[in-house]
């Protein structure tokens, strides 16, 4: 699992388990592995703070659960039918196939990271298969709903209005996650050739170009955040006080312009970079350079968009069409 969130995190844990647990993993105790392992992410794997509190609270979870049975002292006593009861009582409370899919994978590591230190005999989570998932395309929005998003509405005559456009903008110009855009430093811009440089998921970096229309808008916003902020360094986008914004402020702003054009359910930042990479390939753009672009590590993840503009092509092809329906021409 990876840092923007890449990854969704599940965290069914949190009534079971007090905050302080996170504190676990900057010192660990000898005899918790868990806390150990998430240690070992964090320093030598060079996994972002996100990943690791997904990572710990797909473990906490199996461990509070086994903790529960009885004969169950520790993590070499865990056999397959363990994490088979663990993945049904998940499931049962609701946690999808695809949620599960990934909690199995953090469990899957860390027991390979057992085995290594010999803690254990063998993996009983390699005899436990993956839940199937349906194939689901990712929701994005439409071209002519994205002009009025950026042109058709009114923001307001303020520091706070310029920015929420330009974040808009940077999303559906670039692609980049939630958690990328409100890491990006004024450093990370360059106005002279036009790119952002991006930390994405395993804090591997990427450069990104953009078109005129952000640069002259980052232009713009960054006259108001240095009369704004008293400085010229620094977060990128931050509020009236100057702090960096979080991601949930982000996502509060994008919910609530999306709302205004789009009739989607989902109206978040991801939906924006689906739209990115949508509206990339529609007009003809290579799947490797998208790739490269969304940061994506296997060309496969970004091959679902291909799925997505082939489903809207088929859609268009069979309104136009006379006889491109289920039937002939009346």
């Amino acid at each position: 699992m990876t840092g923007t969130f890449p990854f969704f995190c599940t965290f069914v844990v949190a009534v079971l388990l007090p905050r302080s647990v996170t504190m676990t993993m900057t010192n660990p105790s000898p005899a918790d592995r868990v806390g150990q392992f998430l240690a070992y992410l964090a320093a030598d794997r060079g996994y972002s703070p996100r990943t690791v509190e997904c990572y710990e609270a797909d473990l906490r979870s199996f461990e509070a659960f086994f903790h529960r049975l009885e004969g169950v002292p520790d993590w070499s006593a865990v056999d397959a039918d363990i994490v088979r009861g663990w993945v049904a009582h998940r499931m049962d409370s609701g946690l999808s196939a695809r949620s599960m899919r990934r909690s199995l994978s953090a469990l899957r590591s860390f027991f390979r990271y057992l085995l290594r230190l010999e803690v254990v005999t063998g993996d009983p989570v390699s005899l436990v298969p993956n839940p199937k998932i349906g194939k689901t395309l990712p929701s994005f929005v439409k071209e002519t709903e994205m002009d009025r998003l950026l042109d058709g509405i009114t923001y307001p005559d303020s520091f706070e209005g310029s920015r929420d456009r330009l974040i808009l903008l940077t999303f559906y110009s670039t692609g980049v996650r939630v958690s990328e855009l409100v890491g990006l430093d004024v450093a990370d811009v360059s106005l002279s050739s036009g790119d952002l440089k991006v930390t994405g998921k395993r804090n591997k970096q990427r450069i990104i170009p953009f078109g005129r229309e952000l640069r002259d808008e980052m232009e713009h916003y960054l006259l108001l955040r240095a009369r704004c902020c008293g400085r010229e360094s620094g977060p990128l986008f931050v509020d009236a006080q100057g702090m960096r914004l979080t991601v949930a402020q982000v996502r509060r702003q994008v919910r609530f312009y999306l709302s205004q054009v789009t009739s989607l359910t989902k109206r978040t930042p991801h939906v924006l970079r689906h739209t990115f990479a949508t509206v990339m390939l529609n007009n003809g753009a290579d799947l490797t350079a998208v790739k490269e672009l969304l940061g994506h590590e296997s060309l496969a993840t970004t091959e679902i968009y291909t799925h997505t503009s082939f489903a809207e092509l088929r859609k268009e092809y069979e309104k136009a069409h006379p006889r491109g329906g289920n039937g002939k021409k009346e």
